[in-house]
């Protein structure tokens, strides 16, 4: 067991090293959901003067978004990191070494929470400069927490896509799994708002409570009713994805 914790310390560090390293590779996951964030606040902006929004700043309902898809980002990294570790050859070099499988996964996916900080704390510093209110230290720690969770969701999403293709070419599909997921959820509207195919699949897509889970925290009041789904949904789907991905892995082995 101490074997494998260090084992899975010293794979964490070598993750934060790529960004340390090459910082320029950290860019585009940084400013990515920035960019989308006053993107869309410039276009749907006005939907605060429909009735029946929850609030009068779209850049607070949208806050939220922004954060889910900085942790997609850095999932989907994590997946095309470990399939350029494929093709060089290096990741058949931990194969073949004595540490579990369980925890080279465990580094992996753990590697890919710690590179969404960065982006989450960029993209918190600008809504706050941009007039989203604080809402206190304990909320932002929850919503913060909320996102490195689905953080690990993304990472085991890119993962498995890295172990099936084995091939950076993936690295679309790993970002629009991830994408499709956040967006079919009540993102830019409230679901009482939402019309067609977009108003029927966001009602059934688990990651819903993600979002509400995180929003209460910018919009309303935090409540454990829609903490704890949020909860929930997260534990499943990192428990489903983390498990297809070791299944992936041990295949890997043989």
């Amino acid at each position: 067991m101490r074997g494998a914790v260090a084992s899975s310390g010293a794979l964490m560090r070598r993750g934060l090293n790529e960004v340390l390293r090459v910082p320029g590779a950290a860019i585009p996951g940084i400013l990515a959901p920035s960019i989308f964030m006053l993107g869309i606040t410039s276009v749907f902006g006005r939907l605060t003067h429909l009735d029946g929004f929850p609030t009068d700043r779209y850049l607070s309902f949208i806050v939220p978004i922004t954060l889910l898809q900085a942790a997609g980002f850095s999932g989907a990294a994590t997946g095309v990191n470990l399939a350029r570790d494929i093709e060089h050859g290096w990741f058949d070099r931990l194969l073949v070494s004595p540490v579990p499988r369980w925890a080279l996964l465990g580094s992996t996916l753990a590697s890919g929470a710690l590179r969404a900080v960065l982006p989450i704390t960029f993209a918190l510093v600008l809504a706050f400069s941009l007039g989203v209110p604080f809402p206190g230290a304990g909320p932002l720690a929850l919503a913060v927490l909320l996102a490195l969770a689905f953080s690990f969701v993304a990472a085991g999403w890119g993962v498995a896509v890295a172990l099936r293709f084995k091939t950076q070419s993936a690295a679309p599909l790993m970002q629009a799994g991830m994408f499709m997921l956040i967006l079919f959820t009540p993102s830019y509207a409230p679901q009482a708002l939402l019309t067609g195919v977009l108003a029927d699949v966001a009602a059934v897509n688990p990651v819903r409570h993600v979002v509400a889970g995180i929003r209460q925290v910018f919009v309303g009041d935090v409540t454990w009713a829609a903490t704890w789904p949020a909860i929930v949904v997260l534990a499943g789907l990192v428990g489903v994805l983390g498990s297809f991905a070791l299944w992936m892995l041990e295949r890997s082995g043989r």
